[in-house]
């Protein structure tokens, strides 16, 4: 009797990829904020429809009736939708070309198919997270002061009250800073404050040493950088919020 083949294992890059997808999610994130503020992260099966984790099940009675599992019939709006950004999705990207669904799609009824979709959407999120300084940077307004002398260097950056604007020094300010890019996080503040917060010249009290992030080299390092971290939060706020639903019980 012929054996029939078991199903191919996703690779690990895959695997990454859905964690990093998985860890940016919103109702993640949201469902255990408290966990991960004491705890390591742990990463859930994303499925069609919410089910009980391996605990659950063995936690239940054995006379206890067993849980649908019935797919054909999972609430549309558990379904993925088709990413508004498709754009993200499709940058040479095999995983997102091959995997974004439609309505009309009969994978959206497979739980391996909202895997393929978190994975591609985290290969995304790392491509554009590592290679960060690769990316196109926004088209920010820039404001020149008169009379003052052409300058790159940065001494210490300050967002206006509305946080639009940005006082790169005292030559120059940058305007036309979008809401959303504050929407990508690293832990309590956005990517954009991060690098504010950090690209400044500073001293050491103890040891006396002095830390300046300008570079004699490339004296416009910062000022790209700056409009590099806006494209990459817009485009990661686009994909998380495109992100299919991870089918978390309730």
């Amino acid at each position: 009797m012929a054996r029939v083949p078991s199903p191919a294992r996703p690779s690990k890059c895959p695997i990454f990829h859905y964690i990093h997808a998985v860890l940016h999610h919103p109702e993640y994130r949201e469902r255990y904020a408290a966990n991960l503020r004491r705890e390591l992260p742990r990463i859930p099966f994303a499925a069609l429809t919410p089910t009980l984790s391996s605990r659950a099940q063995q936690d239940r009675p054995k006379d206890g009736p067993a849980q649908s599992r019935d797919l054909l019939s999972a609430d549309a709006k558990h379904a993925p939708a088709t990413p508004a950004n498709s754009r993200s999705f499709d940058s040479g990207n095999e995983l997102a070309r091959s995997f974004v669904p439609s309505a009309q799609d009969d994978k959206l009824k497979d739980d391996r198919n909202v895997f393929r979709v978190l994975a591609a959407a985290g290969k995304r999120l790392t491509e554009i997270h590592v290679h960060y300084e690769q990316q196109p940077e926004y088209p920010l307004t820039k404001v020149e002061k008169g009379g003052e002398k052409l300058d790159w260097r940065v001494t210490k950056m300050k967002l206006s009250k509305d946080k639009t604007s940005l006082i790169y020094n005292q030559f120059l300010t940058l305007s036309g800073i979008p809401p959303e890019s504050y929407g990508y996080r690293l832990g309590n503040r956005s990517a954009l404050e991060w690098v504010i917060d950090q690209y400044q010249v500073s001293t050491d009290k103890r040891s006396g040493i002095s830390n300046d992030p300008n570079r004699e080299d490339d004296p416009q390092h910062i000022l790209r950088l700056i409009s590099q971290v806006i494209t990459v939060s817009l485009e990661t706020v686009k994909i998380v919020s495109s992100l299919p639903s991870l089918g978390l019980p309730a």
